[in-house]
Order: structure tokens, then C-alpha cells, then sequence
């Protein structure tokens, strides 16, 4: 049966259940019922749901959020926000302003819950709604958004305090926290404009305190009259959330430090932001590097490796940029050696040592753009391992089981080899402006063979 005949079909089951049988079970006096006719909401997609009547859409969406906010059952209200944060995610939801507020009302008033296995499923959904929060704020910025950047700001503003009150949580809650902050950070703008949603605005009142550090009280008069001010507010608040990853770092279990690889990765993408100029840049590289190094858990390791290879150009590693290079190539080349402390790791050898080449071709890519002299004699000292690593790249072009990496989504052998090329030349300008022509020339022969 073809995808649109299955579509049908469950369109068909399903409108005749919202009709018939749901109006009754969800309002069953048990709640083990309830729990389960609002757990069916969780498990449909968002081709179904958008084929379903506008007063079907309606009556699952007031459900769940009517089981969430009202229901005296904890296992009711866990199962809600996972039909919340599953519906949060559907494209045409996050154009809603409405749905939006309603959705992050229902997450908000669980997130605080006595009952842990409530807070789980409530700060999942919520940083499914940060997720599809961040896609309206990228249309916005397109020009295809359809909410008002202010209410955006009133949103964002009441996201970041209950997500930064959560990263102090249990770290089930914690690792959703992290997710969350990490969604918004990749799309708020951090510019003095005026118009732009990055600029806190605490409709309510809402006071941050995370590590000492106390939030702030805004409003939208103040912020329009002195926009640099604003400014200014974010980027406070942009610091609140940045020590709050480093802080789930070292209190955080092993799901909680992927979410911080990953989050920092969605910040890296964020346009606005200037790395270079940030104090902490150099904290957020250091921790990535000591993953990088240091984790036993292989799938840490590579999101601390692909979260390395965001940044674009050497600016936006700031003071770090040598640092990351020397500690990554170190990692490369005794990559071979590792200890395989954990079975579970085995599965994950092969992406990891893709990302770990994807990471290093990308950072000497940049490294022509480099003056500092520590970073020239570097590459010098390591001249005979990069010349034979990339040797060995050379070799496996074509090859699909190869370690080379995917090196932004590129996979036939010519694109590979043009960012291969890319890096050779990258470094026989570094050796050439060192007055080292005969590494040089060595480096010339490669890319010639490559040619």
C-alpha cells in the first residue's frame, strides 16, 4: 500500500474515532483510559492530522491540552504533554501564535510538577516547542513568518527562564532543558535592532536567577527607546544560558552532555552572534575538546567533533582556533590507539572517526587565513603525519566504507577530492609564508597526484 492510500486510511480511522470514540474516553472515570485515549493523539502524524477536519484538529488539540493543564492524574497529564510536544512539532502548527501560547501554557504548568515522570514528558514537549519556536523565527527572518517578532519575544523570553529553572532538575528533565535552550539559541537574534525577537521581553515578569546570576525585568517602552540597552539584556541572558551548559557539563549524566555538544552546535549556527568577542568562547571550546578527548562514550565524542566543525571562518574561533586545531589533530593521530572501553562503542567507531576527518579537513582548510606563528610552527612540526594522513584519505577516494568523512553532506569522490585539494593548498600556503618550500613542494606533489 502507497504512502497516500495509508494516509487515507488512517484519515478515515481517524475521523471516525475523534467522532465517535474519543469525545467518550477521554473523559472516562478511569484514568488508566484517559492516559491511554490521550496517548493515541501522540502517535499521529502531520500529514493526518492536517487531513482531518478543522474542528477534528481543534477537538485533539484542546484535549491535549485540557488533560495537561486540568487533569488531577499525573499519568494523564504526562501522557498529554506528550501529545503536545509530538503536535508542537507539525509544520503548520508553529505558524499558530495561539496553539503556541496555549502548548507552552500546558508544558509550563507541568514542568513544575511534584512528580518527576510528569516533568520528564512536560520539558520533552517543551523543547519540542523551543524546536518549532526557532523554525517560526527563521521564517520570520525570511520574510514568510506569520507571528509578530514582539509575541515571538514574549514567547522566547518565558521559554528561556522555565528552561534555564529546569537545568537544575533531575537530568532526565535536565537533558530536555539543554535541548531547549540549545532550539532557541540557534535562531535568536543577538543584535541591537529593535524589531528582532532575540531582545528579552518579560511579559510577566518573569524573574531568571540561574548560578547568581538574576534575570531582568523589561518592558516593551524601555526596550524601544533604547535599543543598545536591549542589546545589552541578551546578550546577558545569552551568558546565563551559555553557564548553564557548562554547568550540565560536569553535573550532567552522559545524555545530558550530548544535548550540550548539540546545543552548542545550534548556537555556533546562529549568524548574529559574534564568537570572538564572547569571554566564554574559550570555556565552550575547552569543554569540547575535553569531550572530544576524554569521553568514554563514543557518541559524545562525535557531536563534540561535528559541534568543533560549525564555526566558518578562523575569526569565529576567536583565541581558540589553535588551541582546537592542535587539540583535534591530536586526537587524529592517535585516534588508531584508542581503548575500546565499552562494547556499545563499537557501532559508533566508524561514524566517529568520519566526523574526526570531517572536523580536521575543516580546520585546515581555514588554516592559510592564520598569522599566528605558534599555529605555523605547528603545522610544520606535523608536516610528515598531515602529509601521510592525507595520503591515506587520498587512497580511499571512491571507496565507501573509507573514513573519510561526509564533509557537509558532500559524498561523491570529486567533491572529496576538491576538499581535499582545498586543504593541500591551504597548507603549502602556510609552509610557503614560513619559508619552508621544501615541505612545500612535498605538499605540491600530493595535490598534483590528486589532479
Amino acid at each position: 500500500m502507497d504512502e497516500s492510500k495509508t494516509c487515507l486510511l488512517a484519515s478515515e480511522r481517524w475521523f471516525e474515532a475523534t467522532s465517535k470514540h474519543m469525545p467518550i474516553i477521554i473523559r472516562h472515570s478511569s484514568a488508566m483510559v484517559r492516559a491511554a485515549s490521550v496517548t493515541c493523539f501522540a502517535g499521529m502524524t502531520s500529514p493526518v492530522f492536517f487531513s482531518l477536519p478543522k474542528d477534528k484538529q481543534d477537538f485533539i488539540i484542546s484535549s491535549s491540552i485540557n488533560a495537561a493543564v486540568n487533569d488531577e492524574v499525573p499519568s494523564v497529564r504526562s501522557a498529554a504533554c506528550r501529545a503536545i510536544g509530538v503536535i508542537a512539532c507539525f509544520p503548520q502548527i508553529y505558524c499558530s501564535t495561539e496553539i503556541l501560547e496555549k502548548f507552552i501554557h500546558a508544558a509550563e504548568h507541568n514542568v513544575v510538577d511534584s512528580q518527576l515522570s510528569v516533568r520528564i514528558t512536560a520539558s520533552w514537549a517543551l523543547a519540542n516547542i523551543c524546536d518549532s519556536l526557532s523554525h517560526s523565527m527563521d521564517a520570520l527572518q525570511a520574510g514568510k513568518g506569520s507571528i509578530e517578532s514582539g509575541k515571538n519575544s514574549q514567547l522566547i523570553s518565558l521559554l528561556v527562564g522555565s528552561a534555564l529553572q529546569l537545568t537544575k532538575d533531575n537530568d532526565k528533565v535536565k537533558a530536555n532543558a539543554v535541548r531547549a535552550l540549545g532550539n532557541l539559541s540557534r535562531s535568536i537574534q543577538f543584535s541591537s535592532s529593535p524589531h528582532l525577537c532575540g531582545d528579552p521581553v518579560d511579559h510577566s515578569q518573569l524573574k531568571i536567577e540561574h548560578n547568581g546570576m538574576k534575570g531582568y525585568k523589561d518592558d516593551t517602552k524601555e526596550r524601544s527607546r533604547s535599543s543598545p540597552s536591549a542589546s545589552s539584556r541578551s546578550l546577558d541572558w545569552l551568558e546565563q544560558m551559555v553557564q548553564a551548559f557548562l554547568s550540565c557539563v560536569t553535573t550532567g549524566n552522559v545524555k545530558v552532555q550530548w544535548n550540550v555538544c548539540h546545543a552548542l552546535s545550534n548556537l555556533f549556527l546562529n549568524k548574529t552572534l559574534k564568537l570572538q568577542d564572547m569571554d566564554w568562547a574559550s570555556s565552550v571550546f575547552s569543554i569540547l575538546l575535553l569531550l572530544l578527548r576524554d569521553s568514554s562514550n563514543f557518541k559524545i565524542r562525535i557531536q563534540a567533533a561535528a559541534a568543533l566543525a560549525v564555526p566558518e571562518t578562523v575569526d569565529d574561533y576567536g583565541k581558540s582556533y589553535y588551541d582546537v586545531v592542535k587539540s583535534v589533530e591530536h586526537v587524529a593521530e592517535n585516534f588508531k590507539f584508542d581503548q575500546i572501553s565499552e562494547p556499545s562503542n563499537f557501532k559508533y567507531w566508524i561514524a566517529l572517526e568520519k566526523q574526526l576527518t570531517s572536523t580536521m579537513l575543516h580546520l585546515l582548510g581555514l588554516a592559510a587565513r592564520c598569522d599566528h606563528r605558534a599555529m605555523q610552527d605547528f603545522l610544520i612540526k606535523k608536516s610528515s603525519f598531515l602529509e601521510n594522513w592525507i595520503k591515506d584519505l587520498c587512497t580511499c577516494l571512491g571507496d565507501t566504507s573509507n573514513s573519510l568523512g561526509e564533509v557537509k553532506d558532500v559524498v561523491s569522490a570529486n567533491q572529496k577530492k576538491d576538499v581535499i585539494l582545498g586543504v593541500i593548498q591551504s597548507l603549502i600556503k602556510v609552509y610557503e609564508s614560513s619559508n619552508h618550500h621544501v615541505i612545500a613542494h612535498r605538499f605540491n606533489r600530493l595535490a598534483n597526484s590528486l589532479l
